[in-house]
């Protein structure tokens, strides 16, 4: 299982009044793993920042100048992305803002081009109803360090809200490999060794057992119906 957890910073909050993406960071969790792969770049907006928006993220338009616009980073972008679930805090808000930029270069959206969203929001929220559910106060929650958080970044914003997500998620991955484990199947002892796992007894009740609780349902069914008799077994 492929997901890339991601983050933009941007020229402002919204994209219906022709703010633009000027950062995106993604970091590869492959079978709930950090990779080590990740997908950094600042952009050029050709517009303004908003000086709100730059007190968040502190990226001035000086600094941009010479970067590529969006046009240039797409390729590289869908291509890391892509067939990928994404991890975004508060989706909504870059989804919306990709899209965007996607579609003013006739490239596919978000949700043609990947296999899904997760917004760790959401999944906050319904966790912990009524608790702050800000990036910040999950790194708190969880013990995650974000002491050299001073300003917002998309690449720094991913790899905390990989282990975040992580944190909120702890527990599927033991639960997908029962699911998935066969009987037979290798492990991994105390050595390091690659060893064989034995399959599961099964241990049936023998012929004395079986009369011996029939006998306890027919008394049962003397009593009234009993639910565990067939309705022919209960009338007799």
């Amino acid at each position: 299982m492929r997901q890339i957890v991601l983050d933009t910073e941007t020229t402002g909050l919204d994209w219906r009044n022709g703010d633009r993406v000027i950062e995106i960071g993604c970091v590869e969790l492959l079978d709930r793993n950090l990779t080590g792969r990740h997908y950094h770049v600042f952009i050029n907006p050709e517009r303004q920042i908003d000086a709100e928006a730059e007190a968040v993220h502190g990226i001035s338009l000086e600094f941009l100048a010479d970067k590529p616009k969006f046009a240039e980073i797409a390729a590289g972008f869908e291509a890391f992305v892509r067939d990928a679930e994404l991890i975004i805090h508060n989706a909504s808000f870059d989804v919306g803002f990709l899209n965007m930029e996607l579609s003013l270069l006739g490239r596919p959206v978000i949700d043609q081009l990947c296999a899904g969203v997760i917004d760790t929001l959401k999944l906050a929220k319904e966790q912990n109803p009524g608790k702050k559910a800000s990036l910040d106060a999950l790194c708190d929650r969880f013990a995650i360090d974000n002491g050299h958080r001073t300003l917002h970044g998309a690449l720094l914003d991913a790899e905390l809200l990989a282990e975040v997500y992580l944190a909120m998620t702890r527990g599927q991955e033991s639960l997908i490999m029962a699911l998935e484990e066969e009987p037979g199947a290798t492990h991994t002892d105390a050595t390091g060794l690659i060893v064989e796992r034995p399959a599961v007894m099964v241990l049936r009740a023998s012929a004395e057992e079986l009369e011996a609780h029939e006998a306890v349902l027919g008394e049962m069914a003397k009593k009234g119906a009993c639910l565990w008799l067939p309705p022919q077994s209960a009338d007799a």
